[in-house]
């Protein structure tokens, strides 16, 4: 039997289920790249709301009802992590004590797909006539507007005729609202000139947060304390052996002009092992004439995960890591990004 006609309990085949689910997929990408062609000047006018609502002093809170309710505590955390103080609010608990949370300076988002769900309604009249101001996401397309779009300030379509899969189960709507919500926080946070350093003080812990590092915390070999760097004019021979003054030689030696301190090089093992192989007699030669020139390198003010990216993407065990004039300030070696679990061996 082909590995594709395995049958499960139900009798499809597993291929039958690949060609399923990658209709699900294509349906959510489609109702994606619709909402992007559709979207429209509300968009903008709610991240107005909800920057002036974060100037303010406020909070964005986000409701909904079922699926919706669980994709609004998502926004609501996106959000937060973006600057922007938000939590997520039950609809039907707000009248039973959590109307206390709200106040004039917040803005609510309320998420309902067909706009006309009875509690989500409710709540938003009666937040609009506290002087709230209230943006509304519906996966409404062409049509009248919804007694949920009809109270907000603002409302946003997502233009969802029709859920993935063939059930009615919330599938492409969730997306949708999901996607609409990194939106307005990404957008948010941009017009607020929310920044990497800022987004770092939020994630202190975690694998997120050893990223967001500078590279400088994650340096064990430091120029003038324990790389030494080597005249690019010297043989092979003489760099190795003042590399060996070190102690600990690194897996690679960077090559210095020696009248303006200024990196002009790299030599790894790899390349000690390769000029072996060929001829012995070239570790007399001047090292600039065997070095690679021009590197990869960092700026000292890079963050840990663009050290990650580069060893990923080039497969480079050490990175020099240069300041704005290009003088070498220290050497990050792989396993200084294994030990701290960034990356595999």
């Amino acid at each position: 039997m082909q590995p594709g006609s395995v049958s499960t309990s139900s009798g499809l085949s597993h291929a039958d289920e690949l060609v399923f689910a990658r209709e699900i997929l294509t349906d959510q990408s489609v109702a994606l790249s619709n909402l992007a062609n559709l979207l429209d000047p509300s968009f903008s006018e709610a991240v107005s709301l909800i920057v002036a609502c974060e100037r303010a002093g406020g909070t964005v809170l986000v409701t909904g009802l079922g699926k919706s309710g669980l994709v609004g505590a998502k926004i609501a955390a996106t959000l937060s992590s973006l600057g922007i103080p938000a939590h997520s609010v039950h609809p039907s608990e707000a009248f039973h004590g959590d109307l206390g949370r709200f106040r004039s300076s917040d803005t609510v988002i309320c998420i309902s797909a067909s706009g006309e769900t009875g509690e989500v309604v409710s709540l938003a009249s009666v937040l609009r006539q506290d002087g709230l101001s209230v943006i509304a996401i519906t996966a409404r397309g062409v049509g009248n507007p919804s007694s949920l779009e009809r109270l907000a300030s603002v409302a946003i379509r997502l233009h969802i005729d029709s859920e993935a899969g063939g059930f009615p189960a919330p599938t492409s709507s969730t997306t949708a609202t999901l996607a609409m919500g990194d939106c307005l926080g990404l957008a948010a946070a941009r017009r607020m000139n929310f920044t990497q350093a800022d987004f770092q003080r939020r994630h202190p812990g975690g694998t997120l947060g050893e990223l967001l590092r500078p590279i400088r915390q994650a340096l064990r070999t430091v120029a003038g304390k324990n790389l030494i760097l080597v005249s690019d004019h010297v043989t092979v021979s003489e760099a190795l052996a003042l590399a060996d003054q070190a102690g600990r030689r690194p897996g690679a030696l960077i090559l210095i002009d020696q009248q303006s301190g200024k990196m002009t090089g790299l030599f790894t093992d790899g390349d000690l092992r390769r000029l072996i192989r060929k001829d012995t007699a070239l570790l007399a030669r001047p090292i600039k004439e065997v070095m690679t020139r021009t590197p990869r390198t960092l700026h000292e003010d890079s963050i840990i995960d663009d050290a990650v990216k580069m060893f990923r993407e080039f497969r480079q065990d050490e990175i020099p890591v240069v300041d704005a004039e290009g003088k070498p300030v220290g050497m990050l070696d792989v396993q200084d990004l294994i030990a701290l679990k960034l990356v595999r061996d």
